[in-house]
């Protein structure tokens, strides 16, 4: 028998199959303390188990209804529908390495190249405030049900994407498109979690990453064919026919072995008894609907004036730059006030909140992705106006961190189910992170090597690739099953919180600095073209390789990029508070769920 098959559960009963120990054997790990099936405690602590042939008896609908689809499929089906996840992975990755080359240019189209980070800033935070409602989605009506949701609203961005003729179309377009493809990888992650052994998860999700490897060269060279030879419209309309074929599977065996494991009597299906309005009423309060919007509302309006300042009449004294900072921030304790004083049912767990290991690994990821998006943005861009590369090949340097990480998560998966334990990976990736970003200070300025940057980006994906894949392991090693789904939502909050923070510290220092710059180095001659040219991609690359406007708009540039790269930095000293939080818990101990997984 191969490896992979060995991976999964062996045990079958009936028509349902059953990956737990015998009863005693249960007992035997309970006397000693050790955790068991769906027990892996708030505070990693064992618990009591329950029938290991049924779905646990206290759990909500949709942690019951995945425990059931477990108990009742094949490892045939367990093996196609991890194929099935790693064919949407390749979509997604595919589709964003090709929606990441093309909007600096859709964008330029209507001379907005400058307004990037306000797009990716205001996405990125309703994103945010969308994971917790979707993961209370995903406990009460089931994992099939948000998943479905989340890939309609994919569907609608890209459509919106494609047929769009202004800016503020697309930018809604974005937002219906971030939220879309964030909440369906956030569903496909809890997934992958439902049907896999918290001592093989980072293989799991390892095996679900390695698409990326794929994507990181096929991705940009199709941007480059779309733009130049088709149309970018069409970039973005081609997967909206190729993602319902791709996703519909999944839904098909979720629904169809919830009828199969309710036809079998694994599962009892239970009907509220409420009227039409008291089910409205239910659901605006399980949802925490006023909790939801005073979070994306109140982070939305404090972070865009980083942003719009340098646009604003009056910069940071402009009358309404000053109103939505200090709103925002109003909103905000608001928001903090009402969850932890009158919510009826908060959209956090208190326990969750409070576990360290859920702390280190949801500041590690906030951290990181502030790191990261400080200089991200403006990457590609970058590439192709200071090296002079073209944008198929500006795609591939930034997409490094995929080649890379698609064998190195490998690699760690297998050293996390070897040993156990996870947080030792840290120690070695950390350090290793914080020195090629360092490195790329010096590195991210005219008449640089490209060979150098590379070098770096394999060094910053080597380490950003371990946080990713120890992020997930621990915090989910941190809980037990009936909390995963709101385990995997903070961290996903977390890191899109993140991701828009640092787009924020991006933007303001890019309009900050690169405009007064390219003022001061751009010929007089051209200086009444200061604004076309600030905001617009194509009319900078226009310029010819080595004239005096060329390499004005290249110090620009490395001006800028230097003191994101510093920025980005500088936040990382943070992370070794958050590494030390982090309990190094023995995941090999911990069996978490129940059926047929890997």
């Amino acid at each position: 028998m191969s490896l992979f098959q060995t991976a999964f559960g062996q045990k079958k009963t009936g028509d349902a199959t059953n990956t737990s120990p015998p009863p005693e054997t249960i007992q035997d790990e309970e006397k000693k303390g050790l955790p068991v099936d769906g027990v892996a405690a708030v505070n990693g602590d064992a618990g009591s188990e329950s029938d290991p042939d049924a779905p646990t008896a206290n759990a909500q609908r949709g942690i019951k209804e995945v425990e059931a689809v477990a108990l009742a499929w094949s490892r045939t089906t367990l093996i196609l529908v991890f194929v099935n996840i790693w064919c949407l992975y390749l979509v997604k990755a595919f589709q964003y390495d090709i929606l990441y080359s093309l909007v600096p240019f859709v964008t330029s189209e209507w001379e907005s190249h400058s307004q990037l980070n306000i797009i990716y800033v205001v996405a990125d935070t309703m994103t945010a405030a969308c994971y917790i409602p979707l993961s209370k989605i995903l406990d009460l009506w089931g994992r099939a049900t948000g998943f479905a949701i989340m890939t309609c609203l994919a569907l609608l961005g890209m459509v919106l994407m494609a047929a769009c003729n202004n800016l503020p179309t697309f930018c809604a377009a974005y937002v219906f498109y971030s939220i879309g493809w964030g909440g369906m990888t956030y569903c496909v992650d809890v997934i992958t979690a439902d049907i896999s052994k918290l001592k093989n998860r980072g293989l799991a999700y390892a095996f679900t990453s390695s698409p990326y490897m794929i994507t990181a060269f096929a991705g940009p060279k199709a941007a480059e064919s779309f733009y130049e030879n088709i149309s970018w419209r069409w970039g973005f309309g081609c997967f909206s026919i190729i993602l319902p074929v791709v996703a519909f599977p999944l839904y098909f065996v979720l629904e169809n072995y919830l009828k199969k494991a309710k036809a079998q009597g694994i599962l009892v299906e239970e009907k509220p008894n409420r009227t039409l309005a008291q089910s409205i009423w239910h659901y605006v309060v399980e949802f925490d609907a006023l909790g939801v919007f005073l979070f994306a509302g109140g982070f939305t309006v404090f972070l865009l004036p980083f942003t719009l300042a340098y646009s604003a009449p009056n910069g940071w004294q402009t009358g309404y730059i000053i109103a939505m900072i200090v709103v925002g921030f109003v909103v905000l304790v608001a928001f903090g006030f009402y969850e932890s004083l009158w919510a009826p049912v908060p959209m956090l767990n208190f326990k969750i909140l409070t576990n360290r290991t859920v702390i280190g690994a949801c500041g590690l990821d906030i951290v990181y992705m502030i790191s990261y998006y400080c200089w991200a943005n403006y990457f590609t861009s970058f590439l192709m106006v200071v090296n002079n590369v073209s944008m198929s090949n500006a795609g591939y340097i930034s997409n490094t961190f995929g080649v890379v990480s698609g064998v190195l998560l490998i690699l760690v998966g297998f050293a996390i189910r070897k040993t156990g334990y996870y947080k030792w990976l840290l120690y070695i990736a950390v350090p290793i992170y914080i020195l090629a970003q360092g490195l790329m200070i010096y590195f991210r300025r005219p008449n640089q090597s490209v060979g150098f940057l590379i070098m770096c980006q394999v060094f910053t994906s080597f380490g950003g690739s371990i946080f990713i894949i120890i992020m997930q392991v621990a915090i989910l090693a941190a809980v037990d099953h009936q909390h995963v789904a709101a385990a995997l939502a903070l961290l996903f909050v977390a890191g899109t919180t993140g991701g828009a923070i640092g787009g924020t510290i991006s933007g303001a220092i890019w309009t900050n600095t690169f405009h007064s710059i390219l003022g001061e180095y751009l010929p007089e001659e051209l200086k009444p073209d200061l604004d076309l040219i600030y905001s617009d991609l194509a009319a900078q690359l226009e310029f010819e390789v080595g004239s005096d406007a060329r390499i004005a708009i290249q110090e620009a540039y490395g001006y800028s990029q230097t003191r994101m790269l510093a920025a980005g930095t500088a936040f990382m000293a943070v992370v070794f508070v958050f590494v030390l939080l982090i309990k190094n818990i023995n995941v090999s101990k911990i069996r978490q769920v129940k059926g047929m997984v890997f």
